[in-house]
């Protein structure tokens, strides 16, 4: 029984929140008026009419591209611990980050090469 009082704080307050979401989601589904037009359904694009269909699909090339700036970019997220505790890792953290980024170069350059990059 003691385990169970140690979580009680945690599961109440999981409780509260998921009653107050389900509350607030069918209060304003009760009380707020549901009017549709065109107009409200229409998908927002920053006051521009829209152009052709919400539903056409991206090329895979998007989606490469999408990927490969999301692998680059997490790059710069270990570069900055390393760039912190570069001075107690000295020589052996130098040598490591300079692996590291040649296997990036490495990997960026292969990309390149394939065309992944070409947005044609």
């Amino acid at each position: 029984m003691p385990v169970i009082n140690a979580y009680m704080p945690a599961l109440l307050m999981l409780a509260l929140a998921t009653g107050f979401a389900l509350f607030t989601v069918v209060a304003s589904r009760l009380i707020g008026p549901y009017r549709p037009t065109r107009e409200k359904n229409m998908p927002y694009e920053c006051g521009i009419e829209p152009v052709g269909s919400a539903n056409d699909r991206f090329s895979v090339k998007f989606y490469l591209v999408a990927m490969l700036f999301i692998i680059f970019d997490i790059e710069a997220v270990f570069l900055y611990p390393w760039a912190v505790a570069f001075r107690e890792l000295r020589l052996f953290g130098l040598i490591e980050m300079l692996v590291f980024v040649a296997l990036l170069l490495v990997g960026y350059i292969y990309v390149w090469k394939k065309g992944a990059l070409e947005w044609d």
